[in-house]
């Protein structure tokens, strides 16, 4: 039976615990997530792993516990963890804020991707990196400085990811989820319109059900790390593809 390995991040909540629970339905894949606070589920596949990835030195600290050795005939690293930030215009923002989304949004991905890199070269089946973008990677929003501008960088790192380690056989998307029915919507909606122009288009997409459900998105990407051989381009959005 093909042993499968997933190191996923921010799987307490949101769609990155809706990806937990569709692989851990599965039965030999075995499963690394990684966030500040646990579920404390008691699963013989799931390791759970505490830390903030906003912390680099926690992280440095932490990176050789993470990647377990093993005969993985598959390997998959999904970087989800993510925060909006604060949302308010350039002028209004703190130090330590930038500082904190900067890190977990983009820095914290960079380290993991190089790391898992890294830790499984010599694997001779599926490797597959999802960075967990945004469509705001390539559309400026006002209010959303901090936001957009992480991931627009996590955009172009997987990029130029993908292009070096093409030939050591991983794939590495960074992908566009949606807007999708999380808390980080929630925090979006009772953003200050005055910091926020858009907050009205953002508050009309849950009161008119256009926000899609974190079960749904998790099903598409599920799809998308299954069979990666099916996605040429490095970037994905979740809207444009449907499943079989």
């Amino acid at each position: 039976m093909k042993k499968s390995l997933l190191i996923l991040t921010g799987h307490t909540k949101g769609l990155g615990n809706a990806i937990l629970e569709r692989f851990l339905s599965l039965e030999n894949t075995q499963i690394i997530a990684i966030s500040r606070t646990g579920l404390e589920i008691q699963h013989p596949n799931l390791t759970e792993v505490h830390l903030d990835l906003s912390d680099l030195a926690g992280l440095e600290a932490h990176l050789s516990k993470i990647f377990p050795t093993g005969d993985f005939d598959e390997v998959m690293l999904v970087n989800n963890a993510g925060w909006i930030g604060e949302v308010k215009p350039v002028g209004k923002l703190h130090p330590k804020g930038i500082r904190q989304v900067m890190n977990l949004n983009l820095l914290a991905p960079m380290i993991l991707t190089n790391a898992f890199a890294k830790a499984y070269s010599e694997v001779k089946g599926r490797k597959v990196i999802c960075n967990i973008s945004s469509g705001a990677a390539h559309k400026p929003l006002a209010g959303w400085g901090e936001y957009c501008s992480s991931k627009a960088g996590l955009a172009m790192f997987s990029q130029v990811a993908a292009k070096e380690l093409s030939d050591s056989g991983f794939r590495v998307f960074s992908l566009a989820p949606g807007i999708v029915d999380t808390e980080m919507q929630a925090e979006i909606r009772a953003a200050d319109e005055s910091d926020f122009p858009a907050l009205d288009r953002f508050k009309s997409y849950k009161e008119s059900n256009q926000l899609s459900s974190a079960a749904e998105v998790a099903e598409k990407i599920f799809y998308l790390l299954t069979h990666s051989e099916l996605f040429p381009e490095v970037l994905q959005d979740v809207r444009n593809f449907k499943l079989p």
